[in-house]
């Protein structure tokens, strides 16, 4: 996760989403970790926790590429979403 280090503020905020799969994986694997296992979010919360933890301002796409990539699971109308896993 050393990599990942480019891609991250003083803050430990994103600052932008890699485009390349290897490290985009591994910014989804540090996004998931900020989710309480056992907990359900609602849309609102998740937005509102990715929002905490990148500056590019853009919750949707990450909240559909955690889901894309299985570290989010959701309900059939994406009203509650949960962590899936921690890790790839």
């Amino acid at each position: 996760m050393a990599e990942l280090k480019n891609f991250l503020d003083a803050d430990g905020r994103l600052v932008q989403f890699p485009a390349k799969r290897k490290m985009k994986l591994e910014a989804l694997v540090y996004l998931a970790e900020k989710f309480e296992t056992g907990r359900k979010y609602t849309e609102k919360e998740v937005n509102e926790l990715l929002l905490s933890w990148h500056t590019f301002r853009d919750p949707a796409t990450l909240r559909r590429e955690l889901y894309n990539n299985r570290f989010l699971g959701r309900d059939a109308d994406g009203a509650l979403y949960w962590p899936e896993k921690a890790e790839e």
